[in-house]
């Protein structure tokens, strides 16, 4: 009656170890780290930067528990903050601006526990530690920024159409197109409402001086700022996520603001770089009129000619281009890497959307036999990547860059061109720093606070229902063992709201526990036999278990789809709680109760209080 298969108390013994396993790495912690990662696309994560930093430590007698490479850099892991920041220093010198070098943390599981993907948990800022930034969208800078991607729009759509205009100019969000007739500026309104319709017109002036004064409509100005609001937080998730930041937080507040929020990073200008880093791409005409040596010469020595950029090729050449950019890294809808079919060599293959592909048509016909150069913005530096001639008209859309050094270079431009640039500038507002002092006090809190609510229910358990309460003690146990392994499994973020969703949950396990020892009580009330009455304990306290944790299943599954933030993570914790005390309260404790009980044929009474 009360005996279970082998098989049953085979499938308990195996889900406990494995949890007792996937549990176990967040006891070791974590230790302080130097993380060295390439501040360019052109710089690559391999064996010789790993053999530059070790040399670099062993040079300046810096002892370190372990050194080593992943996707996101180069790590080091040290015994103490001292030590790091006498790490960071050192490898800040000799490896110069090329190289990113932060203050971070790394956790201390043996290699052992890693090689089977047992890892801890990740943890919040509240608990690990980390940098927290309030970000201040500039909206003003959006607007300007499309009034004048549309003065650009404007000129082309006009030469298309040979509508004779003298003079376009943006001031401030309005664009002004003037003409010498009325008749022309009648025509220019008629065809730009009909091709920018999101915009308003009004024609002004007279006696041959007529303009076109185009503005922007109320929804126009809300669909730009939501673009760029959403588009900077696209554009910071990618760019974060590629550092190996662990589970960072992109979220927006309020109409013109973002959260970020970097655990595990202590260095707060670091992770203003990390930030800042975003990559774009520039096409302009090369100044093929002042392209000679002796005007090439005169603008290294800074007599740069007016309306032209100098820059350096990725050989060191000197490039001499047009101020007038053709397009910008915000017409890209896709980047990739890629092999050209006809000599092998790495490329990147962009896709623009429609607009670009248009403008790029465009400006190919029209320069036919001369050089155009695609520039490569990072960092606040400008670099030539390659200046091919234009053979012939480029349609479709689709543009291949060539010039990358490696596959890996071409594969690092295309992430950072899919990350993109900001659609407008931000302006931290609010940072503030969480030590990881202040993390561990956190977790130690929250830690000694479950640990004394399990305590007090295990005491109130055995003291009320003796043996069947030692029983429901060690099911416990066994639930909160499952629920740290499956949050570490899953790798959640663990923050101080999860923390209370676990104490909450233990509170909440142990009701089961006790439907069930209270209705084997009644059943032995009724006379039935000790076996019986487990037997129908159990049976019979199912359905009202499952009930009630269903109800309370809905309530998490509703905070995590309607809540945010905190919210979620409290959610994510309650929900895990319930499906994990389900199986320790009906199959774990129940296998116990049969190992004590179902193999006996003869029980007087029941240790059940």
């Amino acid at each position: 009656m009360n005996r279970y298969p082998i098989w049953k108390f085979v499938l308990i013994g195996t889900v406990f170890i494995i949890g007792l396993l996937y549990t176990i790495p967040n006891f070791f912690g974590e230790s302080p780290a130097v993380q060295i990662s390439p501040a360019k696309s052109s710089l690559k994560v391999d064996q010789a930067l790993l053999q530059k930093v070790e040399d670099t430590l062993k040079l300046a007698n810096i002892p370190f528990d372990g050194l080593f490479m992943d996707a996101s850099g180069v790590k080091v892991r040290l015994a103490n903050t001292d030590t790091q920041l006498l790490a960071k220093d050192k490898l800040v010198g000799n490896l110069g601006k090329d190289y990113t070098v932060a203050l971070n943390l790394v956790p201390q599981t043996p290699n052992w526990l890693q090689s089977i993907g047992a890892k801890p948990m990740y943890l919040g800022l509240d608990l690990r530690g980390g940098v927290h930034f309030l970000l201040q969208v500039d909206m003003k800078a959006a607007l300007d920024k499309a009034a004048e991607s549309t003065v650009g729009d404007f000129r082309m759509a006009l030469r298309k159409e040979k509508i004779n205009y003298y003079g376009i100019e943006r001031q401030g969000q309005v664009v002004v197109v003037k003409f010498e007739s009325e008749a022309e500026a009648t025509k220019a309104r008629n065809l730009l409402a009909k091709d920018f319709s999101d915009l308003t017109y009004k024609i002004n002036g007279g006696d041959k001086d007529f303009s076109v004064v185009a503005s922007m409509s109320v929804m126009a100005q809300k669909r730009i700022q939501e673009f760029a609001l959403k588009q900077n937080l696209q554009t910071l998730h990618n760019r974060i996520n590629e550092l190996g930041v662990a589970e960072p937080i992109v979220q927006q507040q309020g109409v013109d603001r973002i959260v970020v929020q970097l655990p595990g990073v202590q260095d707060t200008a670091k992770a203003k770089e990390i930030l800042g880093r975003t990559a774009t791409l520039e096409i302009r005409m090369v100044d093929e009129e002042k392209s000679d040596m002796a005007t090439l010469q005169k603008a290294q020595s800074g007599q740069v000619p007016f309306g032209d950029e100098l820059f350096a090729d990725r050989e060191g050449r000197p490039v001499l281009v047009k101020k007038s950019v053709v397009l910008t890294g915000d017409r890209i809808t896709d980047a990739g890497p890629g092999v050209n079919g006809q000599n092998g060599t790495s490329v990147v293959n962009v896709t623009l959307d429609g607009r670009g592909a248009g403008i790029f048509k465009n400006v190919t016909r029209e320069n036919v036999g001369k050089r155009m150069a695609i520039l490569l913005i990072e960092k606040g530096s400008t670099e030539v990547i390659t200046a091919p001639v234009i053979n012939e008209e480029i349609g479709g859309g689709r543009v291949q860059i060539s010039g990358m050094a490696n596959a890996q270079e071409a594969t690092d431009i295309s992430l950072l061109l899919r990350a993109g640039a900001l659609a407008a500038p931000m302006e931290i507002i609010e940072e503030r720093t969480v030590g990881p002092s202040m993390g561990e006090e956190n977790i130690k809190r929250g830690v000694h606070s479950t640990l004394w609510g399990f305590a007090a229910i295990a005491v109130m358990m055995i003291v009320y229902y003796m043996a069947f309460g030692g029983v429901s003690v060690m099911a416990l146990g066994v639930n909160l063992l499952l629920l740290v392994a499956i949050l570490s499994m899953l790798q959640a973020t663990l923050t101080l709201p999860g923390l209370a969703a676990i104490a909450l949950a233990l509170g909440m396990a142990i009701d089961a526990n006790v439907l069930i020892n209270e209705r084997i009580r009644e059943e032995l009330r009724n006379g039935n036999t000790p076996q019986a009455s487990i037997h129908a304990g159990y049976d019979r306290a199912f359905d009202t278990i499952l009930d009630s944790n269903v109800t309370t299943l809905i309530a998490g599954l509703a905070l995590f789809m309607f809540g945010t933030g905190p919210i979620k993570g409290f959610a994510v914790v309650h929900v895990l709680g319930i499906m994990t005390s389900m199986f320790s309260a009906v199959l774990v404790s129940r296998a116990l109760v049969n190992l004590l009980y179902g193999y006996r044929r003869k029980i007087e009474h029941l240790r059940i209080g």
